[in-house]
């Protein structure tokens, strides 16, 4: 087995964390309204998407419910319904602006599971281009990331006005 190295995530895995009974990154994020600063994409009825501030790839998403819970389980049915068609938002709208041929889409629940803030249930979207795997994660160590966080949370908070306001003009 290969291993593959992400050393710009070293430090989120040595940032300091919030108590266990504190209120978690993203609850602190669904509270806030500085959109800009904390590279929130959109946010809905129950839960928002925010770009990952270490990501595994360019346009790696979060789609976080406000109400902070460990697990699926401490959703609601109109949570749930609602996360997974902002999810399907966000996948629709990085299409059209990142146009990547394929997405990894995940739910890390546990810490042994590797979910990094595992008080608070999140799901993954991971762009995916063909061979976005190559010599630099792999030998070099590095990743190449195409954009700053803050210009494509820009075009992204753009894209999803666009999606909504046509959506407005259909109905």
């Amino acid at each position: 087995m290969e291993t593959l190295h992400a050393p710009w995530r070293i430090q989120y895995i040595l940032s300091p964390k919030p108590a266990a009974s504190e209120s978690s990154l993203f609850t602190q994020v669904a509270h806030s309204s500085d959109d800009e600063a904390n590279h929130v994409v959109v946010r809905d009825r129950t839960c928002y998407a925010v770009l990952n501030t270490y990501p595994y790839n360019g346009g790696h998403l979060l789609v976080v419910p406000y109400r902070q819970t460990p697990d699926l389980a401490g959703l609601t049915d109109e949570e749930l319904c609602d996360l997974m068609k902002l999810t399907r938002r966000c996948v629709d709208v990085l299409t059209k602006v990142m146009k990547p041929d394929g997405f990894n889409i995940g739910i890390n629940v546990g810490k042994v599971a590797g979910a990094g803030i595992a008080e608070h249930l999140h799901i993954h979207i991971v762009p995916r281009w063909q061979g976005d795997t190559n010599f630099m994660p792999v030998i070099a160590n590095t990743a190449v990331l195409p954009e700053a966080l803050g210009e494509l949370a820009a075009k992204l908070r753009a894209a999803f006005g666009r999606e909504h306001n046509s959506e407005s003009i259909r109905k």
